[in-house]
Formats: C-alpha cells, structure tokens, sequence
C-alpha cells in the first residue's frame, strides 16, 4: 500500500468521525421526534437494524430509522419501491428527506461505514457479484456515492415491477456497480468532496447536478456511455452487470463470468 493511499485513509477516517459527531448532534434535534412519532405508530422500535456486508465481505449491522411497517423483512423482498404497501405513510416522508440514512453516522464512527462510499448491500446480492464487482468490497461503504446521486429515485424505477429484486438487478445494479468500481478506483479527497456536495444539491436542482456529475465523471476517466446515462434522459434498460456478459435473470443462480 502506498504511502499516498495511506495518507488519504487516514485524513478520511479523521474527517469521518468528526462530521458524524457533528451530524449527530445537528440532526439530534430532528430526530428525537421522528423516533417519536415513528414508534408511536405501532409501539415498535423507530430504528430498524439491517445486516450489510461492508469491508472485505464482512457483515456488520446498519442503523437506518424504519421506515416500514414491524417486521417488514419477513417477507423476503429486498428493494423497495415507491408502490411498495409495507412503507408507512410517514415512512414515505422519512425516505423522501433521507431522514433514514442520519443515523448511519453511528456505523461511521465505528468505523463500520464511511461518509463517502459504495452503499452496502443485502449477502443475497453480494453473493451474486462478479468477480469484478467483489473490487467494490475493497472499501469501506458509504453512506452516499456516486448512485446516490443517480438512483435517488431508486423507488420510482422499481415501481410497477412485479419483482423488484429482479428489476434492480438488470436495471440498477449493472451501472450501480460500474460507478462503485470507478469510485473504487479514482477515490481521493477530492473526489469525496465532490459527491458529498452533489448529494445535497441533488435535492434541490437534480437535472444541473446530473449534468455537472457527468461532466465529471468523464474528467475522472469514466466511459462515455456510463456518463451518458447518468443523465437520466433516457428509460433504463436491462444490462449485464460488470463482469458478466448475461442479463441476471433469477437471484438465484451466480451469473457466468
């Protein structure tokens, strides 16, 4: 491991725990009654413990406030979308402002997550990566990157689906993944500066924040076609995740390589 790479872990790992103790206490004051008024509503816990597999495969336990209806995770389906009958309604307030992803800052402060970083997944799909798409597991995950940004509407494209796990997939996961390897391989400081910027002026003015994150994507040696779609103009279509040259057809069988 170069010495640059070590340094810029280690500035990271102090900008990390200081901004998480600085969002903790910020957004304290907003979350004491939403955890209110979420356990109100059924007399259940307001946060909802989710299993992630993080750094070189490990699994660890992310915090998010729930969102869902109690026990919501039994029913097996792992993406949500916006349609999705097991969100409550003020769940669906919780996701629209991302109020459900501040407490993730606890899991950055155990050094479990970091501000900046592939969003972790479910072991169902990470036992379905490539062997180019396990690169993403050389990093410590995120809380945003750069598919933040681009699938902010994750739960609008998986509307309408009748198997959204299917629909993320061969819709989501194949560019989803291509960003995270290029985020893997092009992450400095600089480049966390960035998508940390253009993950809160993604809430306010999308259209210019896609075109600015495509632009950069680019200069950071991103392909024209990945940058192309990060656009958003066009419908998605079904593709082949990185690694593999067949279109995932069923979560249960490994794609060939």
């Amino acid at each position: 491991m170069s010495l640059q790479v070590i340094f810029y872990q280690r500035v990271k790992r102090v900008f990390d725990v200081i901004l998480s103790l600085i969002g903790i206490l910020v957004a304290g004051f907003l979350l004491i009654p939403v955890f209110f008024l979420v356990w109100i509503q059924d007399r259940s816990n307001p946060l909802y413990i989710a299993n992630r597999i993080g750094l070189d495969f490990k699994q660890f336990k992310m915090m998010k406030v729930r969102s869902m209806i109690k026990n919501a995770e039994i029913t097996g389906i792992d993406s949500t979308s916006d349609g999705d009958k097991r969100i409550t309604q003020l769940g669906r307030f919780i996701r629209k402002f991302k109020i459900d992803e501040i407490t993730q800052l606890y899991n950055v402060i155990k050094g479990e997550m970091s501000i900046v970083g592939p969003r972790p997944n479910v072991k169902k799909e990470v036992d379905l990566y490539t062997s180019l798409e396990k690169k993403i597991l050389t990093v410590l995950p995120g809380i945003t990157d750069f598919s933040s940004i681009v699938f902010s509407d994750e739960g609008k494209i998986l509307s309408g689906h009748k198997d959204p796990d299917l629909a993320y997939n061969q819709l989501i996961r194949p560019i989803k993944s291509r960003l995270a390897i290029l985020y893997v391989e092009k992450c400095s400081l600089a480049v966390d500066a960035i998508i940390i910027l253009l993950t809160f002026s993604n809430i306010f003015a999308r259209a210019i924040t896609l075109k600015i994150l495509s632009r950069y994507l680019l200069k950071i040696g991103a392909d024209r076609e990945l940058s192309e779609i990060t656009l958003r103009n066009q419908e998605l279509a079904p593709m082949a995740p990185p690694g593999s040259t067949s279109i995932v057809t069923s979560r249960e069988i490994s794609e060939i390589e």
